[in-house]
């Protein structure tokens, strides 16, 4: 179903959580969390609960468009994740690419922008392929940036960017004094991106598990018992409503 993601619409929509806009995130960051033991507890293979978790990104990804969130971003597979059973690897690997596939045109119907937040090194070429044809054709539209943070690791990301700044500064380009956060920030894979106002985890876990940790300065965490497989949009809701109760200071001293 294609949902209409106009201003009015989005004013609409925004008006049947009872939120005033001002408290509604700009940037969404949700680290999708508990599809393998959603699946062991129901005697399934753990494949199957990423399957399942892959149903449920349509349902959000929809519902946030639908909201008018600037950017939604979805930590799906970590640096770190490599380590895992090589069947789960690569049965989660060709899941991306059908995602990928099958995901475009629900991109397209709903003016979403692709972005690719994580290394290209290690990737399959076949997710590589689809994911460049994804951020091609999406690339136009002028909507909400739905960003896959897939092969994505904040402190490698925080790395490349501090090397790639050494080189300019090596080179001349750049001087020592020059070298702030906006620099810093445009030398990120999410350059050009709203840091996240809200940080969701599923499953019960307390940690940022490596996910923006540079953009999470001022972020506001929200963690849920409820397993990625089961998140819906009542508990997108639920975070959004949350947040919108958080008293954001960025430092400063309470009103």
């Amino acid at each position: 179903m294609v949902v209409d993601t106009s201003p009015q619409a989005v004013k609409a929509a925004r008006a049947e959580l009872g939120i005033p806009p001002e408290r509604i995130p700009h940037h969404v960051a949700i680290i999708m969390d508990g599809n393998g033991r959603w699946a062991t507890g129901r005697g399934l293979p753990r494949v199957a609960g990423h399957v399942a978790g892959a149903k449920v990104v349509r349902t959000i990804v929809t519902e946030a468009a639908r909201l008018g969130l600037e950017a939604l971003t979805l930590y799906s597979f970590s640096i770190e994740n490599w380590s895992r059973p090589r069947e789960e690897v690569e049965a989660l690997m060709e899941l991306y690419a059908e995602y990928l596939i099958g995901e475009r045109r629900t991109c397209i119907d709903h003016n979403i922008r692709l972005r690719h937040v994580g290394l290209r090194d290690g990737l399959p070429a076949s997710v590589l392929r689809e994911l460049d044809e994804s951020v091609r054709v999406t690339s136009s539209n002028t909507g909400m940036f739905l960003c896959l943070a897939l092969n994505y690791g904040s402190r490698a990301e925080i790395a490349a960017a501090v090397r790639r700044i050494a080189a300019q500064v090596a080179d001349g380009t750049m001087a020592p004094d020059a070298i702030d956060d906006a620099v810093i920030d445009a030398h990120l894979t999410t350059a050009g991106l709203p840091d996240p106002d809200l940080i969701v985890r599923t499953s019960g876990e307390l940690r940022l598990s490596n996910f923006l940790l540079w953009q999470a300065a001022y972020a506001e965490f929200y963690a849920t018992e409820v397993f990625w497989p089961d998140f819906n949009t009542d508990e997108l809701h639920k975070a959004i409503l949350a947040f919108s109760r958080r008293n954001r200071r960025f430092g400063g001293l309470r009103p």
